[in-house]
């Protein structure tokens, strides 16, 4: 019998990504500069795919709330890879920080992102969380492959930024659910060479970008991860 971490969500949990819609607008305003005390510790939220600073409005203000100077990617709408998109992370990373380095948190297709950038860039990069991101077997193990192609125009296995499941060169979270509608268990969670640590949440593909629930379990993992990386 196939794994069923290993499968594509059932379609029906889909449905369950949906219900988030009215949260996702309802939670979502507020300004878009950075949050968090002045003198707090940098840190990055890349937002996932057809998503933008507006959509991890929580997320944001949870590790504000903790102490962390928080910064928008402030590059519009994910809508994929594109050949400069690593170029342009490291350079809001120099903006954010000229001299430490900054703890860069993505949301699904944002937390591939984050990964390729720590691993062009590891002196800018404290550490890496990835939430429900696809970084890890066939990049068609998610519910969106098809419509990703179509809106970024190039093929899931063929992007214009070179793929690389082997862990970056920083400390690396990867935060994964079963529950997850869009984003296979296996392919979010990797395996055990491709991370620090996994982490398992009960909770959607969108709570982790919308829910505030859910935010602050994010950050009191960090929290821990941090901690014993630092040990």
């Amino acid at each position: 019998m196939a794994n069923p971490d290993e499968q594509i969500p059932p379609g029906w949990r889909r449905l369950s990504e949906f219900f988030w819609q009215l949260p996702r607008i309802a939670y979502s305003f507020g300004h878009l500069g950075p949050r968090g005390p002045e003198d707090g510790p940098p840190a990055l939220v890349i937002p996932g795919f057809i998503a933008n600073d507006r959509t991890v409005m929580e997320l944001r203000r949870a590790l504000a709330d903790a102490g962390w100077r928080v910064h928008p990617w402030d590059s519009g709408w994910n809508l994929g890879a594109r050949a400069d998109t690593v170029d342009r992370i490291a350079a809001r990373l120099d903006s954010i920080s000229a001299d430490q380095p900054v703890l860069v948190v993505g949301w699904s297709l944002g937390g591939v992102f984050a990964r390729e950038v720590a691993r062009s860039h590891p002196d800018r990069v404290r550490a890496v969380i990835t939430l429900g991101s696809p970084f890890s077997g066939d990049p068609r193990l998610n519910n969106v492959w098809r419509l990703y192609e179509w809106v970024a125009g190039h093929p899931v296995d063929d992007p214009p930024i070179e793929r690389i499941t082997d862990k970056p060169p920083v400390p690396t979270l990867a935060i994964w659910s079963r529950a997850d509608g869009i984003v296979s268990p296996r392919a979010a969670r990797g395996l055990a060479h491709e991370s620090d640590r996994a982490v398992e949440f009960d909770c959607t593909h969108m709570a982790f970008g919308v829910s505030r629930t859910t935010a602050r379990r994010v950050v009191q993992e960090i929290d821990s991860f941090l901690k014993s990386v630092a040990e």
